[in-house]
């Protein structure tokens, strides 16, 4: 045998031997000695307390996952510790610990460890208990310190619970919550290998949940998705999910049916994030599927359908994380909607109604006007540009709405609906609304117009109106700042115009439209009986919330009702004067004028038979008379028949027209009115 041969024979076999010798090393070893090593390195790098109390474990095995190439004939460490300690940060209680670990196994795959990478196949955890804290939004005991970036990056793959507890106190979100965690055995149909459930209390309110998933963090299997089942109740809201993640440290991908029910869609804002308005009771059902992406994704609630009090929904929104804002879009459609549920959208429902969706029932008694305030404060976490639709609107079962629709825009904390539908009675009413909610108090704009709304169809069970051919037709502009409708009212600065002609009036009719203030009028003025209306002609001035007749005049069968006065919606009071002028001598009692005071709620109507009843006559007849061509235009877009308002317009622009406000009358000069 040449030299060469035995060197290279030698070479050989003291390389066998070293490798032997350290395998007999590795696995003749006791463990144990090095644990001092090991607890001292993991405090030094966790900054905590890290002990393993017990044995400390060295085996083998092939490594995993399988990949069908020689890699698989690598033996892989295999460690195994038990009765580990971690602890918590110092400013948590003394001798208190994050984590503890009845058993602890994992192994490591040798060969990425030359790319300076941990890759752990799976971690197991038997009996851990885990308590996690976080007592303000930068002081958490599951962040751990690093004084520099680690050149070594760790790949943990799998992460099965056995047995285990994990409770949260959290002072920030305001959870007190446990999870008991215990193993499934996966079967042929599903690939669950961990259930839970969930009790403890969320900002006062009940937690209860339950669920089952895949093994946890099967973070790097695309192929294969992640099986999640789960429901958790918060207080009166219900969330049930069932479907598959794909790599969930990154939620890459997510496909699976979302299951939403509550008091208020504005109660998912905690657990989602999403700015949603204030509702009645709600559930709806649908698809979620997402992707993310480094802006953070999109989110897409698809086909979904649902309930929201009384009214059906359905539609699509997408959910997109951007910049400055995340964007929400879609459409909701609804085949029939109940005005009323609207109602809490505006702060306008019932006090038994907020009871029920966990809002103060802070209503004012004896007050009128919504005071709930709207929580702008969330505005500015979300931008939305949705349409709205609802095919059948019901107010009652006398006033079917046709249809409404409308763009819903929110962009930097300024909310738009423009423009906003609504079909009504064979007309529409179309408006343009604003509020502006980038400072603490919002600023809102409002114009609506009224269109051919007909007579006969805003009444369909009052037979007396049915053989009406009249309209209504009116413009409404105002302008107000306040958190509330009653504040942006008693704000409120604008116009109100609007022109009803060829109608039917009676106690009975404003009994079923629920005008208490004309039911007590007209009782005054007619009784019971049936008068026709030939028109009513309404042009009102409003600053800082006093609302004050410019025109307002109401032409009967029987008499022309000339009213003045003010409506002050910041206190809610009334002070109206109704001087009815006679048509023949029928009806001796409307010679004396109506006083209309007191609260909205508590209107009262008194007659002045008296010497007040003679002063006022004359005031009145120059105070109703203000200039009429303000309402002109709402004329032109009657119909073709006669418009009997257009003659009594025509009459009242030959009468005196009043004085501005604390200015007289000098002298009369044919065809101009003359002031001091």
């Amino acid at each position: 045998m040449s030299r060469t041969k035995k060197i290279m024979m030698w070479s050989a076999i003291s390389f066998s031997a070293l490798i032997l010798i350290c395998v007999l090393f590795l696995l003749m070893f006791d463990w144990n000695r090095a644990k001092p090593w090991l607890n001292e390195k993991v405090s030094e790098a966790t900054g905590r307390r890290f002990a393993i109390n017990g044995d400390l474990i060295l085996t083998w095995q092939r490594a995993e996952p399988a990949t069908g190439t020689w890699r698989d004939w690598v033996p892989a460490p295999r460690l195994s510790a038990r009765d580990v300690t971690l602890g918590n940060p110092e400013w948590a209680k003394a001798d208190s610990n994050m984590a503890e670990i009845g058993h602890i196994t994992f192994s490591v795959n040798p060969l990425p460890l030359l790319n300076k990478t941990i890759v752990i196949p799976s971690l197991q955890l038997d009996d851990p208990n885990v308590a996690l804290q976080r007592v303000d939004k930068d002081k958490n005991n599951w962040t751990f310190k690093q004084s520099e970036p680690s050149a070594w990056t760790l790949d943990l793959q799998r992460l099965y619970f056995y047995r285990g507890e994990i409770t949260l106190k959290d002072e920030v979100e305001h959870i007190d919550a446990k999870a008991n965690i215990d193993t499934l055995e996966p079967t042929a149909v599903n690939d669950f290998v961990m259930g839970w459930k969930i009790s403890g209390t969320y900002n006062g309110a009940r937690i209860t949940g339950d669920g089952k998933a895949g093994a946890l963090l099967a973070l790097k299997n695309v192929d294969k998705p992640f099986p999640l089942e789960a429901k958790l109740n918060v207080g009166k809201t219900v969330i049930r999910v069932n479907g598959t993640i794909t790599k969930p440290q990154e939620l890459a991908a997510i496909d699976m049916r979302l299951y939403l029910a509550g008091a208020s869609m504005a109660d998912l804002y905690p657990l989602t994030g999403i700015t949603l308005p204030k509702t009645p009771e709600f559930s709806t059902e649908g698809h979620l599927i997402g992707v993310t992406d480094k802006r953070g994704g999109k989110w897409t609630y698809e086909k979904f359908k649902g309930k929201v009090g009384d009214s059906d929904i359905a539609g699509s929104l997408v959910y997109e994380a951007k910049q400055p804002r995340p964007l929400l879009s879609g459409t909701v459609v609804s085949n029939l909607l109940q005005l009323s549920d609207l109602g809490p959208v505006i702060g306008a429902d019932s006090n038994e109604s907020k009871k029920e969706r966990g809002v103060a029932a802070n209503q004012p008694a004896g007050k009128v006007l919504p005071v709930e305030k709207f929580t702008t404060e969330r505005w500015g976490s979300i931008d939305a540009d949705v349409k709205i639709t609802g095919h059948k609107i019901v107010h009652s079962a006398s006033l079917p709405i046709e249809n409404l629709d409308t763009h819903l825009k929110l962009e930097d904390s300024v909310i738009t609906l423009s423009p906003l539908k609504f079909g009504v009675a064979g007309g529409n009413l179309i408006g343009d609304i604003k509020l502006d909610g980038r400072n603490n108090v919002i600023k809102a704009q409002a114009k609506i117009s009224a269109r051919h709304l007909k007579l006969k169809q805003l009444f369909p069970t009052f037979q007396p109106m049915q053989a009406s051919f009249g309209e209504v037709n009116g413009d409404t502009s105002l302008s107000g700042t306040g958190n509330s409708i009653a504040s942006l009212l008693a704000t409120s600065n604008g116009e109100i115009k609007s022109l009803i002609n060829e109608g039917t009036i009676s106690k009975l009719l404003l009994e079923q439209i629920g005008l208490n203030i004309g039911n007590i009028v007209i009782s005054k003025l007619f009784g019971d009986k049936q008068v026709q209306l030939n028109c009513m002609a309404t042009d009102l001035s409003v600053t800082n919330g006093l609302v004050q007749t410019r025109t307002f005049i109401v032409d009967t069968s029987d008499a022309v009702m000339y009213v003045t006065g003010t409506v002050d919606l910041a206190k809610e009071q009334l002070n109206l004067t109704i001087k009815p002028e006679t048509k023949g001598l029928r009806i001796v009692s409307l010679r004396a004028p109506l006083y209309v005071t007191g609260e909205f709620a508590n209107p009262k109507v008194g007659v002045d038979t008296g010497v007040l009843a003679l002063k006022a006559g004359s005031a009145v007849a120059l105070a109703v008379v203000a200039p009429v061509t303000a309402l002109l235009p709402l004329i032109n877009v009657g119909t073709a028949e006669e418009n009997k308002c257009a003659s009594l317009l025509k009459e009242a622009r030959s009468k005196p027209v009043a004085p501005p406000p604390g200015k007289t009358y000098k002298a009369k000069v044919p065809g101009k009115e003359q002031v001091k």
